[in-house]
C-alpha cells in the first residue's frame, strides 16, 4: 500500500499577482536613486523608504492576523507584530542612506522570523513567495541606499 499524496492549497493567484506588483516601487525606487537630478533625489528616496517602511508595518501585522485565529494566542504573535513598524518608524525618520538600510534589514530579519512562524502557524505555504518578494524588496532597499 502506497502512501497518500499531501496537497498543498495553491496560494492565490490574487495574492500572487498583488505581491509581485508590490515590488515594482521597491525597483523602480531603487533605480530612480540612482538617474533623478539632485533636486529630485531627496524626493525619492524618502519615498523609496516610506513605501519599504510600510510594507515592513504590513508584515508585522501579519502576526496580529495570526494571532487573531486563535482563542487563547500566544502573546509572541502581537509582541513580535510591533516589532517591524517599530523598526520601520525608525528608519523613515533615518537620512535615507541609514534608514534604506534599517528597512532592508527588518525586511530580511522579518523573513528570518516568519520561515518559523509560518511554519508553527500551518501557514508554511506562503514562506516561498515571501522569499523571493523580501529578496527583491531587501535588495531594492540596499541598492537605493548605495545611491545616496
Amino acid at each position: 500500500m502506497s502512501a497518500p499524496e499531501l496537497t498543498v492549497p495553491r496560494l492565490s493567484i490574487v495574492a500572487r499577482r498583488l505581491g509581485h506588483a508590490g515590488l515594482l516601487p521597491f525597483v523602480l525606487g531603487a533605480v530612480l536613486v540612482w538617474l533623478v537630478n539632485d533636486q529630485a533625489h531627496p524626493y525619492v528616496t524618502l519615498a523609496l523608504s516610506a513605501y519599504a517602511a510600510m510594507v515592513v508595518s504590513f508584515l508585522g501585522g501579519i502576526h496580529w492576523g495570526l494571532g487573531f485565529r486563535h482563542a487563547d494566542p500566544p502573546a509572541s504573535l502581537f509582541i513580535w507584530g510591533v516589532v517591524p513598524s517599530a523598526m520601520a518608524w525608525v528608519a523613515v525618520m533615518m537620512p535615507a542612506s541609514a534608514g534604506l538600510v534599517v528597512n532592508g534589514v527588518a525586511l530580511v530579519l522579518c523573513y528570518l522570523v516568519d520561515r518559523k512562524v509560518y511554519v508553527a502557524q500551518g501557514v508554511a505555504r506562503w514562506l516561498t513567495l515571501r522569499f523571493r518578494l523580501s529578496a527583491v524588496a531587501a535588495l531594492s532597499c540596499f541598492i537605493g541606499a548605495a545611491g545616496t
